[in-house]
């Protein structure tokens, strides 16, 4: 597979109707956890949600056009659900991008953003959209129920599976070390 210049993805487009915040504090460094997070194609690996991930195209960043598929859960039964995106990667920052093009949310916006805080790192994922593009009911699927049922209830669950990973691979005694260190501020 040859590789492609990095998607310019710019700044995140705030202010769409639809904005689903996911986000908590993962006890482990940035490094491990943005690892984890940037390596997509893992994910069904720690993730039982996540029916597939693959690349379509690679980029130089470490991004390209990834396709992925999960599952919804509902009790016992998963709703799947797919979708392709373009992916960039940007480890200055640390952060990473996704806009969706192709699925129902084609047109998502996606950011994992990710800061260190004393006990570890706090990661945050936003998901901005405008919503299906139909008249009258676009919007409404888009912020009652696509964002807070499908998008919060399949992010919600990659970041705590992630963060599961993340702290089993960070080092006891580094994580001890940062709260005897919390602890005495």
């Amino acid at each position: 597979m040859t590789m492609r210049e990095p998607f310019e993805l710019g700044p995140m487009p705030l202010g769409r109707p639809m904005d689903v915040v996911d986000e908590g504090i993962v006890a482990a460094p940035w490094r491990v956890i943005f690892e984890l997070a940037r390596k997509v194609e893992g994910w069904p690996t720690h993730l039982a949600h996540y029916r597939f991930v693959r690349f379509r195209e690679r980029a130089s960043d470490g991004g390209g056009v990834v396709e992925m598929s999960a599952d919804r859960p509902f009790g016992p039964i998963g709703w799947p659900t797919w979708w392709l995106s373009e992916m960039s990667v940007d480890e200055g920052a640390p952060a990473i991008r996704f806009r969706h093009i192709g699925g129902i949310t084609k047109g998502m916006e996606v950011e994992w953003t990710f800061h260190a805080v004393p006990r570890g790192t706090h990661v945050r994922i936003v998901h901005v959209w405008d919503g299906v593009p139909l008249p009258f009911v676009g919007i409404p699927a888009a912020t009652m129920i696509i964002g807070p049922v499908f998008i919060h209830g399949i992010a919600s669950r990659t970041l705590a599976g992630l963060a599961r990973v993340a702290e089993r691979e960070t080092p006891q005694r580094e994580s001890a070390e940062s709260s005897v260190g919390n602890q005495e501020k």
